[in-house]
């Protein structure tokens, strides 16, 4: 998907797409070692004004459908949907973030919420929604907890982060639990 995600509002954010304006933010938000830590090996560390603008003017049309996560009008994480293809392509993968300063507010559940519901809606032949989480990361783990997702197993020795082989595990929610 590359073109521009929807608008997708609640009561502790709203979720659009990324601007040229939103990389100072972006920047302070991401170029954090607790966030960093928590995040796929390619994610740059440090995160430079130069990364988070080359993200902002349109590098995320790589990832899928990429949301800024606002609040009071200020990026203060980011959210996608990225489809799987072929033969896998009624399962999309889900990822979140959010700056430290934002954690325990229940704004990234809203959010999550928020793209889930979007997904299920938009295209009838999903049927499954993912979100690999690596194992210790527990905040996000109950993130998806609380939108519904069910943990579908765990994955040990499955990724590399910081040069060290990790476990993760991953949750999933299901299209016939999506009214739920």
């Amino acid at each position: 998907m590359s073109e521009l995600p929807p608008t997708l509002a609640g009561a502790r954010c709203v979720l659009r797409a990324l601007r040229a304006d939103d990389a100072p933010a972006l920047q302070r938000h991401a170029d954090d070692e607790a966030v960093w830590r928590n995040l796929f090996e390619g994610f740059p560390r440090p995160y430079t004004l130069a990364d988070a603008q080359a993200w902002c003017e349109g590098g995320w049309r790589i990832s899928g459908a990429v949301w800024a996560i606002t609040v009071d009008g200020e990026l203060v994480g980011c959210i996608s949907v990225r489809p799987d293809q072929g033969w896998l392509r009624c399962n999309a993968e889900v990822g979140y973030w959010i700056g430290q300063s934002f954690w325990r507010r229940g704004i990234t559940s809203e959010a999550l919420k928020l793209v889930a519901d979007w997904a299920f809606a938009r295209d009838g032949g999903l049927t499954r929604l993912y979100a690999p989480v690596f194992a210790w990361n527990e905040g996000s783990q109950g993130v998806a907890r609380s939108c519904g997702f069910q943990l579908e197993g765990q994955m040990p020795m499955s990724a590399i982060k910081a040069g060290q082989v990790i476990d993760r595990v991953v949750y999933a929610r299901y299209r016939h639990e999506a009214a739920a």
